[in-house]
């Protein structure tokens, strides 16, 4: 078996043959376990491995290591765990030594049927015949989540986000029992470390089918535990310019980011400027996540402070005034509270602070390039990801007027793009040196300074100067009006 069905690399071998032969050298026994095994099983490339072992994990992960062209280490959040990663990051297994007496004893502590499921390594790495004391063959052909046992989200409550996930990620539907089971454990993932959370909620939100992810999440009660900020907005009425209250609007808009993030051209029809998009969307952010993928946070928290600054006039107009500041403190708060990296932090917090910015704009088109550098620089350094956010937001707001506020809105953000992206590119600079300036205007440095070479930057950027000699009249001109 070669990790995602690729050729071996002349002088590495298949991690899984290393593994056997190192195995069958120990006189030890290896089997492939849980995911490897489920996704094998359905036809899934899949380049993380996990296996149990008779013998020393530390020294059985070595050997392959040495085999296999990989690094060896010893995983700290897994007692007795051992991983080895290819040095060309085609692969990785995690090596664990058999607990309990059996194999069929390690699977009766696992969470779901299609992952209790093993086997055993035979010589050359490939797989012998499953051994599933569960039925999870079955329930794989069935498309079905099933418990292990009865105790299996009372042994670790995390289990009922990681049913989500799978339910997210696979398209299966949960049985009944273990839907009932999992709903009775829910409040025991308040004592689960957040940054593991994290891990099942990343999952579920980048997952094929997030939206269903979700949904569960909210049926099983695990939104209330684990994220009461988002579960606070269902049944949060917005005004007439909208058709959803909150929770569902939250939940449309991430639907459209998705669609917009698979699918560029959907918001610009400039070939160049989509594939320039969907390029800027694959670049990694942070916590193993894309830009693309990060944005679908983004929009699931872009309204997380409407609950509390919502306010209603003696008209009966409803109001969210300042929902975009508190929002952005409040995404970085829970972000904060899931141990999410400071980059996702900062970055989904300048998304909520920002996503209203464009829409502002709709009645003040055509743009002037004064304009649209006051946006991009208010936006920085989200510009183009919030660009795409707001379309998002607009196209999941269907109340009164929406056809013309919708048109409106794409017409700006398709002329709005290609800046963003040519600013985020280029970023622009003042036409000369803070150190030029201060020298030919005779200035110390300081904050004026500062400000003037940034209205420099500005005027330089809409065209308004060009070249040194008018920025400097410029600079004079505005030292000038301060002494007035």
């Amino acid at each position: 078996m070669t990790p995602a069905g690729g050729r071996e690399d002349a002088g590495t071998r298949d991690p899984l043959a290393a593994l056997a032969a190192a195995a069958a050298g120990a006189h030890a026994q290896a089997w492939l376990v849980g995911g490897a095994v489920r996704d094998r099983l359905l036809g899934r490339a899949t380049l993380d491995l996990d296996a149990v072992v008779t013998g020393d994990p530390a020294a059985l992960a070595r050997a392959v290591g040495r085999s296999a062209n990989g690094h060896a280490f010893e995983l700290s959040e897994l007692f007795g765990g051992w991983r080895v990663t290819a040095r060309d990051h085609r692969w990785q297994l995690d090596l664990l030594g058999l607990g309990g007496g059996s194999v069929e004893d390690d699977l009766a502590r696992r969470d779901l049927t299609i992952n209790a499921i093993a086997e055993p390594l035979e010589a050359g790495g490939d797989p012998g015949t499953p051994i599933d004391p569960f039925g999870g063959v079955n329930d794989l052909r069935a498309g079905r989540l099933r418990m292990v046992s009865d105790q299996s989200f009372v042994d670790d409550p995390l289990r009922v986000l990681r049913l989500a996930r799978f339910a997210a990620q696979l398209g299966f539907n949960v049985e009944a029992e273990t839907h009932a089971r999992a709903r009775a454990a829910v409040t025991g993932l308040s004592r689960v470390a957040g940054e593991r959370i994290f891990a099942e909620l990343r999952g579920i939100v980048c997952a094929s089918e997030a939206l269903a992810g979700l949904r569960l999440m909210d049926e099983l009660g695990a939104t209330r535990v684990v994220l009461p900020e988002l579960d606070a907005l269902h049944g949060v009425e917005q005004s007439r310019y909208h058709h959803l209250d909150v929770g569902d609007h939250t939940r449309a808009t991430l639907a459209e980011t998705i669609a917009l993030v698979q699918r560029p051209d959907l918001l610009t029809a400039d070939d160049s400027t989509a594939a320039a998009l969907g390029a800027a969307l694959a670049q990694p952010l942070a916590n193993e996540l894309t830009r693309g993928q990060a944005l679908r946070f983004g929009a699931l928290l872009h309204d997380i402070a409407k609950t509390r600054t919502r306010a209603v006039s003696e008209e009966g107009r409803v109001s969210f005034w300042g929902h975009d500041e508190l929002g952005a403190e409040m995404a970085r708060e829970i972000l904060g509270r899931l141990r999410a990296s400071e980059r996702l932090q900062s970055y989904v917090a300048a998304l909520t602070r920002s996503h209203l910015r464009l829409g502002f704009l709709v009645h003040r088109t055509p743009l002037s390039r004064r304009e649209l550098y006051d946006y991009l620089m208010a936006c920085a350094p989200v510009a183009v990801d919030v660009t795409l956010l707001s379309v998002a937001d607009r196209l999941a707001t269907r109340g009164a007027n929406a056809e013309p506020a919708i048109e409106a809105h794409l017409r700006l953000a398709a002329e709005v793009m290609p800046a963003a992206l040519a600013f985020e590119a280029e970023p622009p600079r003042p036409p000369l040196r803070g150190d030029e300036l201060a020298a030919a205007l005779g200035i110390r440095p300081g904050p004026r300074l500062g400000e003037l070479l940034s209205e420099l930057q500005a005027a330089s950027y809409a065209g308004e100067i060009t070249g040194r000699d008018e920025a400097l009249a410029l600079a004079r001109q505005l030292l000038e009006d301060d002494d007035a």
